[in-house]
């Protein structure tokens, strides 16, 4: 086991960002399925634990729970719902990393995802046909920032080809088209809320390009915000700070001139000396009886 999580743990480190997003969303699947069926053995449900971290679309409720803004997006109902998004999460974030940063793509997904809420939310309170299903409705699911992905990378490269299963290779525009269109036509089905956070969220891929294109990064407030959270929970090892301030190299770096320039006036007045002893006094230069005449003074 404990090599299992230790592989798991490598894996998740050398991935890029869409893989790691990958890693957190079925993490959290795992882990809210595991709580469930432990609570079910015990006839207990985890209905409690899924709503407080779901997203309501009734306000007074959503004041209660703030942070479910941010945790519907890593949150899913099914396998067959989580298997979706996370393949068009891989599938599309490796090719948006082709063309913009790991913290835009980062940035993007938290971004697709609270705008894609708050249409979701408004969406719910100002129509009347959403009224009936206001007080009880709650969404969970990546797909709006799936979708701010698609809209994003569709924007920066319209004429990019992808190969789609019985359908060939298809123009990025025309299937951000169609997933938008799609969107928009089922607005008043049974996952109506979920359509809605679609195209929330491919609004908010498509003002992130757009933004980008003209030099403003609206995705960087939310990578300062989580870098700052970060490293708030980093383990950065304390140096150790000496006692007392040494300074060896200095103070023998000093020594060692000193000692040196001590050592060749030595010499000097030792060689006039013997000058002296030999020539007499009258054979010194003008330097010479000066450096003597200094030495005398000592």
């Amino acid at each position: 086991m404990g090599h299992i999580i230790t592989d798991l743990k490598e894996k998740f480190n050398k991935g890029n960002i869409a893989i790691q997003l990958i890693f957190i969303n079925v993490g959290v699947f795992i882990t809210v399925t595991l709580i469930n069926i432990i609570l079910q053995l015990f006839n207990r449900s985890a209905f409690g634990l899924f709503e407080w971290l779901a997203l309501p679309a009734y306000f007074p409720r959503f004041i209660i729970q703030p942070w479910s803004i941010f945790t519907y997006m890593f949150m899913h109902a099914d396998l067959m719902h989580i298997l979706f998004n996370m393949l068009w999460l891989f599938w599309f974030g490796q090719l948006f990393l082709y063309f913009f940063s790991a913290k835009h793509l980062r940035g993007l997904y938290i971004l697709g995802g609270i705008y894609g809420g708050i249409l979701y939310m408004i969406s719910f309170n100002i129509f009347p046909y959403f009224r009936p299903m206001l007080g009880l409705s709650t969404m969970v699911g990546a797909s709006a920032s799936v979708l701010a992905i698609v809209l994003a990378t569709a924007y920066r490269e319209p004429n990019y080809q992808v190969r789609l299963l019985l359908f060939g290779s298809v123009r990025l525009k025309y299937l951000a088209l169609i997933v938008v269109l799609t969107d928009l036509l089922f607005l008043t089905s049974n996952n109506g809320g979920g359509h809605i956070a679609h195209i929330g969220g491919a609004l908010a891929g498509l003002w992130f390009a757009a933004s980008l294109k003209k030099g403003v990064d609206i995705t960087a407030w939310i990578n300062k915000t989580l870098d700052a959270i970060q490293s708030l929970f980093s383990y950065r090892p304390k140096k150790r700070k000496p006692k007392m301030k040494v300074h060896y190299a200095n103070d023998r770096q000093k020594d060692y001139d000193y000692n040196a320039q001590k050592k060749v006036k030595t010499e000097e007045i030792d060689r006039i000396l013997d000058k002296l002893k030999k020539s007499g006094y009258e054979s010194l230069t003008t330097e010479e009886k000066k450096s003597l005449f200094d030495a005398s003074k000592k």
